[in-house]
């Protein structure tokens, strides 16, 4: 990926999304088949044979293996996405209402502890895969995107902006405000060459 950045592929995610959900209203069929060849695939290299992922790819100008893997990833946890829930971070939707009430969490905190550990693309499909399928298949779309693009460690290699999305999210999860010195912009400038260096 020729320097796209975290907030372009999160865009470009969203409107590669929308284009493939059905939407009755509209009278827009979407692609049903294409969504349950990715919703089928069992890896990260299942998803890159499929030509929606691959579409996704190029509307991203993905380059490189890493970039490949991490935008067959996203592809392969939004084809679960079935309602886009723009207002709401993905990390405050599964975690508890109140910090003091951990049963209200969608997902609950041990859960979330394993997912914060994950590292290799294939773990983090599984697990965001069943994240989605907690929170009822409705999820911010574009913050979703963003995240699982960042969010792999391959190798167990030590990433900046992994280990920011990680802290971005626990902060969200227990709804504790924003991280200090930390903005929402600041993991959009975040670019393959980042998380491979």
């Amino acid at each position: 990926m020729s320097r796209t950045d975290a907030g372009t592929l999160a865009r470009e995610a969203q409107a590669w999304w929308r284009a493939l959900q059905p939407d009755p209203a509209r009278g827009d069929p979407g692609d049903r088949a294409a969504l349950a060849k990715l919703r089928r695939c069992g890896s990260v290299i299942d998803v890159l044979f499929e030509p929606a992922a691959q579409e996704l790819a190029r509307r991203c100008g993905a380059r490189g293996d890493g970039a490949l893997e991490r935008i067959a990833l996203v592809a392969g946890v939004l084809a679960h996405v079935r309602t886009d829930r723009p207002g709401l971070r993905v990390a405050r939707r599964i975690g508890p209402v109140d910090a003091s009430d951990r049963a209200t969490a969608l997902c609950k905190p041990i859960r979330f502890r394993r997912l914060l550990d994950m590292m290799e693309f294939d773990d983090c499909l599984r697990g965001f895969r069943r994240l989605v399928a907690l929170a009822d298949a409705e999820m911010n779309v574009r913050d979703l995107a963003e995240a699982v693009f960042l969010w792999p460690r391959p190798e167990g290699r030590g990433s900046a902006a992994a280990d920011r999305i990680r802290v971005r999210w626990v902060y969200e999860y227990w709804n504790a405000g924003e991280p200090e010195g930390e903005t929402p912009s600041d993991q959009a400038c975040d670019s393959v060459e980042e998380l491979q260096s």
